[in-house]
Parts: structure tokens; sequence; C-alpha cells
């Protein structure tokens, strides 16, 4: 009788332990279907453009999509008979449509134009650079106004840095050979928000010399010829 007693117990308990297991598992899979999903490839894509904003040529197509944080960094200069915060780089980590980091972007030296500027100590041009995980390289200017008056920089937000089109200039492979910025023909600038540089700290000649690093974020868009 004690046996009998002992082993309905035991059963009884089993079936409440797996009773329980299957409600944790259902809640755990509520928890996990109703939870934020991970970006899916080829849900980073461009806006439509503000009106007076150059598109990118024809004969160009997307092969990247990216989204950076970072700050654009600002130095109080000598501008006119005052000062102004004048912007000597930005820092920025751009992340794939994975959410992973594949890019860095800051300003430096394009070692395929010569310096021309006796103010600056460099062995190339300083220009817009983005180095992909794999090391290769993108440097990048301003897109000059088109015929049609359509602009490289447009103010969407006047909280907010401009949306840019910049045009390739030069490119480099890494040292073991990475190449996915190598074709790189244009690099759009969209969706900012914030790094305008701030309205105080550079007022007066004795601010000269000071520093702002104001935080921003933004998607960065990279463009090849197309096949």
């Amino acid at each position: 009788m004690l046996y009998r007693n002992l082993k309905s117990k035991l059963f009884r308990t089993i079936g409440s332990l797996s009773i329980a297991g299957m409600v944790f598992a259902g809640a755990v899979v509520a928890f996990t279907a109703s939870s934020p999903r991970a970006p899916q490839a080829g849900e980073i894509t461009p806006p439509p453009l503000p009106d007076g904003m150059a598109p990118v040529p024809a004969g160009n197509k997307l092969f990247l999509g990216t989204h950076a944080v970072g700050t654009q960094n600002y130095v109080c200069k000598p501008s006119g008979a005052g000062v102004a915060y004048v912007l000597f780089t930005p820092e920025a980590t751009l992340s794939g449509e994975d959410g992973g980091q594949v890019i860095t972007h800051n300003f430096s030296p394009n070692p395929f134009e010569p310096n021309t500027d006796p103010k600056v100590v460099a062995d190339g041009t300083i220009r817009a650079t983005w180095q992909y995980r794999d090391t290769s390289r993108v440097w990048a200017k301003l897109h000059a106004t088109d015929p049609d008056g359509r602009k490289g920089a447009v103010t969407v937000d006047q909280t907010a840095i401009a949306w840019l089109l910049l045009d390739g200039v030069a490119s480099s492979k890494g040292p073991t050979g990475g190449d996915k910025l190598f074709e790189t023909t244009f690099v759009q600038r969209l969706n900012t928000t914030g790094g305008l540089a701030p309205k105080t700290g550079c007022s007066t000649l004795t601010d000269l010399g000071n520093t702002a690093f104001v935080p921003y974020t933004a998607d960065y868009f990279f463009y090849k010829k197309a096949d």
C-alpha cells in the first residue's frame, strides 16, 4: 500500500512538472514571438530625396546600406572678423543590416591626391573616408551642383546636419586584398539627426581652440557602377 501511494504521488509530481514545463515553454515561445526581431537584410534603404537634392547618377547601383552612430567634431577657429566652429573630423561606427559593425568613418589624407593646403601637413588631400572591416577604403568629396540646380548638400531638418551626395574620388584595397569598398562611385548621407555645431563655446577670440564633440546619427549608402 505504501509503495502504491508513493508511486501515485511520484506520477502526480512528474505530471505537474511536465505541465509546468509545457506552460513555461509556451511562455518562452510567446515571448520570443513578441520580442523585437533583428533587422533583416535589405531593410536599410534610401528614403525619398528632398526637392533640390541631386540623385545618384544613372548607371550606378546600391550595394551597401549602413547606419552610423558617432560624433561630428568641431574646433573654434578664426572666421572673418570673428570666430566660428569648424568641422575637423567626424568619428562614426557604421553597422550593416545585421546590426554588426562593418565600417569606420572619419577624415584622412587621400594618398592619390597631392596636398595643396599649406596649412595642413599630410600626405594627400584630406577627404571624408570610410574603411570597411576588410580594410578596403574609399575617399569622397561633396557632389557639385548639377545642371538642373540640384545640390549635393540639402538641409532637411534644421536641428540636424545636411543630407549629402558625395563623389568617390579614390579607393584602395586592403593589404590582404579586401575590396568591399574598392569600386565605390558615390556615397549618400541621409536620415541625419544631430551633429550641428553648438551655439556656445566659440564666440570670442579667447575661445580659439575650444573643441566640441556633437553626437549624430545617419544612414550611409554606397554605390558602384551597374553591371
